[in-house]
């Protein structure tokens, strides 16, 4: 029997044939005298009449763990992706999520090796470390494949759209509100361009608070030298 990620290829195929590009312009307002790149700002399309997970070929992303940072910080993937975090620091992480979307703890892992996860769930995963407090990263679990991350001058395309209605939604973890009407798309077989969306961003953003992934506080220090270069005594 032909697997079913294989027959659902087969029908992206065929849809991609009449498909069409979706492309729009972000315009930003900031009170930040140098205001932030724009390129962790996410937009992606959800069919307006069946908006149900739209099943992919398997998939791979990667959210790297370098300079005690997560590497890209806003992360977008189908559901079904699998996401390896590979620790590239000379110290120990352990990237875990216990705050919204899919609960995960890959565990404390030493440099130069990495952990999977397989998000089967959309929605918003916020990723912290559970020795490092101010790491933090978003990875947006997405129902289809319809998404991109905008160009650093706001621009975005979004191909490969199967013709039908759509609502076109953001994500902007510095956008003072994101309580606003989706905007309504009809795609057809010729490219779609859609009106300019303008989103106020606040002037900086923080880590947002947050425990361990016991459900506790940080303890005094975390992470400092003595407290990362290896597990637990």
């Amino acid at each position: 029997m032909m697997p079913r990620w294989l027959i659902c290829f087969s029908a992206l195929a065929l849809a991609a044939a009449r498909a069409s590009t979706v492309s729009g312009l972000i315009q930003i307002s900031s009170s930040a005298r140098k205001p932030p790149p724009l390129t962790d700002i996410v937009v992606w399309l959800e069919a307006a009449d069946n908006p149900a997970i739209v099943t992919v070929p398997p998939r791979h992303a990667q959210m790297l763990q370098k300079d005690k940072m997560f590497q890209p910080h806003i992360l977008p993937i189908a559901v079904g992706t699998v996401v390896d975090f590979p620790n590239a620091d000379p110290i120990f992480h352990n990237a875990f999520s216990n705050y919204e979307g899919q609960l995960f703890d890959v565990s404390l892992y030493p440099p130069g090796t990495s952990r999977s996860v397989t998000f089967r769930k959309p929605g918003i995963v916020r990723v912290f470390c559970n020795i490092h407090p101010t790491m933090s990263a978003i990875i947006l679990v997405l129902k289809n494949p319809y998404f991109v991350k905008v160009d650093a001058d706001g621009s975005y395309q979004i191909p490969n759209v199967p013709p039908g209605r759509y609502e076109l939604h953001f994500y902007d973890e510095r956008a003072v509100s994101d309580k606003r009407e989706a905007l309504k798309l009809v795609v057809d077989n010729a490219e779609v361009i859609a009106p300019p969306i303008n989103i106020a961003e606040s002037s900086h953003t923080t880590v947002p608070p947050h425990k361990n992934k016991y459900g506790q506080d940080y303890p005094k220090g975390a992470g400092s030298y003595s407290s990362e270069t290896g597990p637990p005594k």
